[in-house]
């Protein structure tokens, strides 16, 4: 009997199976499956990490276009497309403003030939010079009017001129009402105490002024000393012919007799800018060596901390003393500052007018209200009708 033998299949002779299973089977189709994603996986994983195939992305071609268009632009800015014809032969690359310093007229010559011809000219140009500082120390203290006096000195400064500098000293203590009163003036101040012991009001002005001295000296403010009191009226052009004062200036000053029937002209003489004598009318005071007011002349502060540059004879600081009689306070202070007439200027010119005034017009031993607040109502009071 004849027995018949199926072949196998050549398309899966040669493929092996799991666990021999057959080839459609179950477990084959699984197993093959799984074999194709899992290489799929891998050839993925190889794409994202290989790093010559993440250099090879998208933006390569947009960066060296970037970078071809501007090397481009760059040489095409680089590079001058005309010539600028410099007539006067300058150098563009000097930066250095000058004023020019030649201009081209046309002139006519002896035979009627008109010709062009260079003229050197010289252009002036406006400097701007800071204006000197302007230092005003004031010495005061309680009184009944001492309000209105330091208002009315505030007053003036406002209408001056910056830069200007207001000393105010006073004795023991700052009061709140001073420094009510200068921090509502707008004038640039400075409030100090003297803490000398002072017995008489001679003594109170020259050791307050001291004071002044010695913060001007310390800090070594440049500008012009002046000392104007409280109790003084000034114009306003005083102050602005201080900073015209080089080294030391001084002006007559008329003042108010201490009877009040008649006033006083005391200060220099003048001759032009030259001082060439003094007004005074008081025998006591002729021994004096300048008839000048405390408030008749002006000094520069760099003679407080550099004698050196003004060649001054007196070593020690210059100050005010209170050793001498009343009255020679200035004179003594000026001998500290100048050797004679010679080394001083005359405000204003040929000393032609009066500038400041000094009155007595002081209700002596009369304090202020504290805070300048009235306690008690007028005592006579008119009702309205």
């Amino acid at each position: 009997m004849a027995s018949i033998r199926r072949t196998l299949s050549p398309l899966y002779h040669d493929r092996a199976f799991d666990n021999g299973g057959a080839p459609f089977s179950p477990s084959s189709i699984s197993s093959r499956t799984s074999k194709h994603n899992s290489s799929q996986f891998l050839s993925f994983l190889t794409a994202t990490t290989d790093p010559k195939s993440s250099r090879r992305g998208p933006w390569r071609r947009p960066l060296y276009q970037f970078l071809a268009f501007f090397l481009i632009g760059f040489l095409l800015g680089m590079t001058p497309f005309g010539q600028i014809d410099d007539i006067n032969g300058t150098d563009r690359s000097n930066f250095e403003i000058k004023p020019p310093n030649s201009v081209k007229r046309e002139e006519v010559g002896v035979d009627g030939v008109s010709f062009v011809a260079e003229e050197k000219k010289k252009e002036d140009f406006d400097l701007v010079v800071p204006r000197k500082l302007v230092i005003v120390v004031t010495p005061t203290y309680n009184r009944a009017m001492q309000g209105y006096y330091l208002n009315r000195v505030a007053q003036t400064l406002r209408l001056v001129e910056p830069p200007v500098l207001w000393i105010v000293v006073e004795g023991n203590a700052a009061s709140f009402e001073t420094s009510e009163i200068l921090r509502k003036t707008g004038v640039m101040y400075r409030h100090l105490v003297c803490k000398r012991n002072m017995t008489s009001i001679k003594d109170r002005g020259v050791h307050q002024r001291n004071t002044a001295l010695e913060h001007i000296e310390l800090h070594k403010l440049d500008g012009i000393v002046y000392f104007a009191d409280d109790d003084n009226v000034y114009s306003l052009e005083l102050f602005q012919s201080l900073r015209e004062i080089r080294r030391f200036g001084t002006w007559p000053v008329a003042m108010l007799a201490p009877s009040k029937n008649k006033a006083i002209l005391e200060g220099p003489v003048c001759n032009g800018s030259q001082v060439i004598g003094w007004h005074t009318n008081e025998k006591s005071k002729r021994l004096r060596r300048f008839h000048v007011d405390m408030s008749g002349f002006a000094f520069n502060s760099t003679i407080l901390w550099d004698p050196k540059r003004w060649k001054r004879p007196f070593p020690h600081p210059t100050r005010q003393l209170d050793t001498v009689k009343e009255g020679f306070q200035e004179t003594t202070f000026i001998e500290q500052v100048v050797a004679d007439e010679s080394d001083m200027e005359s405000v204003p010119p040929a000393c032609s007018r009066i500038l400041n005034w000094h009155l007595h017009l002081d209700a002596l031993d009369v304090p202020y209200p504290q805070g300048w607040v009235m306690q008690k109502n007028l005592e006579a009071v008119i009702t309205v009708r």
